[in-house]
C-alpha cells in the first residue's frame, strides 16, 4: 500500500531525499539531458528559495538531497529578482511584477499569491522540476506522452550531520555503484563533482552546511574522508558484482563492514524508508502523523535490517529485498 507522504513539521525547515524514475527504467537519458536537468534544478531552486545539498542524475533515474527551509516573509525586491531570475525579463510573470512594482510600488497581490503558492514545499517543487525536463526532454527527441514511470519518491531526513552525510554519500557514490566511475569527482552529473571543480556553489554551501570545515577546502577534505573511496574499494565494472556479493556474504555472516562498503549497495530504506534519522527523530515524526498508521502500531522508529548504519533508523520496515 503507498503511503500518503509525509513532510516536515509546518513552519520549520525540512530535508528530503528525493528520486523518480524513468519509464520502464528505460535509459533515456544522455549526457546532454543531465546536463539540463542539473540546470533547471539550480535554477528552479534559486527561484523557489530551496537549498540543494547534493544530487545525482543518471540515464534512468535522478537523486536529489534538498533543504525546505522554514517559510519567511519576502519583499517584494527580493521577489521580483526571484522570478526575474529563473523566468526571465520577458516571462509573464516577471512583466506583471514588474509592472506592479514599478507603477504602485508593490507587486500585484494575485500575481504574489501566484508565484508564492510556487515556493516553499517539496511536492510543488518537484512536479515543477519533472515537468519542466519533460517538456524539454520531448521538444529535443521528437517524442510526447509521459517520461516518468512513477510520482517521485522522498524520504524525510533528520537535518544533522549523521544523518545528511549517510545519505549525501549513498547518493554521490551512484555512478560508483554503477560501475560507471571509480571515484565520484570524476562523474561530471552528480553534486560532489560539481563542488570539487567549482561549478557549483550551491551545491558546496549545501555540503558544507552538514561539516564542520569552515572552508570549502576544509570541508571537502572531511567530506571525502567520509565516503572512503581506496582504490581496493572502487566501483568500476570489471569487479563490481563479485564486490557486492562479497559485501552480502559478510553482512549475513555478521561481519562488520565500512561504511564506504555498505553505501555501495542499493538499501532500499534510503528511498523507501518514507523518514531516516535518529529514534527520537522517527518517533517524534511518527507522533505527528499518527493518525496514518494502524491501532497496533505502537511506534515509529525501525531498525534499518541487514545494513548497519549507525545512528539512523527508519520509519517503514522494510523485509524484501533490503539491499541489492
Amino acid at each position: 500500500m503507498r503511503l500518503a507522504r509525509i513532510k516536515g513539521d509546518s513552519g520549520c525547515s525540512a530535508v528530503y531525499h528525493c528520486m523518480s524514475r524513468t519509464v520502464a527504467g528505460e535509459k533515456l537519458l544522455n549526457e546532454a539531458c543531465r546536463e539540463k536537468m542539473s540546470g533547471i534544478l539550480m535554477s528552479l531552486a534559486a527561484f523557489c528559495g530551496l537549498e540543494v545539498i547534493t544530487y545525482c542524475m543518471m540515464a534512468n533515474h535522478f537523486h536529489l538531497l534538498i533543504r525546505v527551509p522554514a517559510a519567511r516573509e519576502l519583499s517584494d525586491g527580493e521577489l521580483l529578482q526571484r522570478t526575474e531570475g529563473f523566468y526571465g525579463k520577458k516571462g509573464i510573470l516577471s512583466v506583471l511584477a514588474r509592472e506592479g512594482f514599478e507603477k504602485r510600488g508593490r507587486i500585484d497581490l494575485h500575481v504574489r499569491q501566484t508565484l508564492l503558492g510556487r515556493m516553499g514545499d517539496v511536492s510543488v517543487f518537484m512536479k515543477e522540476f519533472k515537468q519542466r525536463f519533460s517538456r524539454w526532454f520531448n521538444q529535443h527527441s521528437d517524442r510526447f506522452g509521459t517520461l516518468w514511470a512513477e510520482r517521485f519518491k522522498s524520504v524525510l531526513v533528520e537535518d544533522c550531520p549523521n544523518a545528511l552525510q549517510t545519505v549525501a554519500s549513498y547518493i554521490d557514490l551512484n555512478p560508483v555503484r554503477a560501475g560507471l566511475v571509480e571515484d565520484p569527482k570524476e562523474y561530471r552529473h552528480c553534486g560532489y563533482a560539481a563542488a570539487v571543480c567549482g561549478a557549483n556553489g550551491q551545491v558546496r554551501r549545501g555540503l558544507m552546511s552538514f561539516l564542520q570545515g569552515r572552508t570549502w577546502t576544509e570541508a571537502s577534505a572531511e567530506y571525502r574522508s567520509g565516503l572512503l573511496l581506496r582504490s581496493a574499494e572502487s566501483g568500476h565494472s570489471g569487479k563490481k558484482a563479485l564486490d557486492r556479493e562479497t559485501i552480502r556474504k559478510a553482512l549475513k555472516d555478521g561481519g562488520r563492514l565500512s561504511g564506504a562498503k555498505i553505501l555501495r549497495l542499493r538499501i532500499r530504506h534510503m528511498t523507501d524508508g518514507v523518514v531516516l534519522g535518529s529514534k527520537e527523530f522517527v518517533d517524534g515524526v511518527f507522533i505527528r502523523y499518527r493518525q496514518r498508521f494502524g491501532p497496533r502500531r505502537k511506534s515509529g522508529a525501525r531498525p534499518i535490517r541487514a545494513v548497519p548504519l549507525p545512528g539512523l533508523m527508519a520509519l517503514r520496515d522494510l523485509r524484501v529485498d533490503v539491499v541489492g
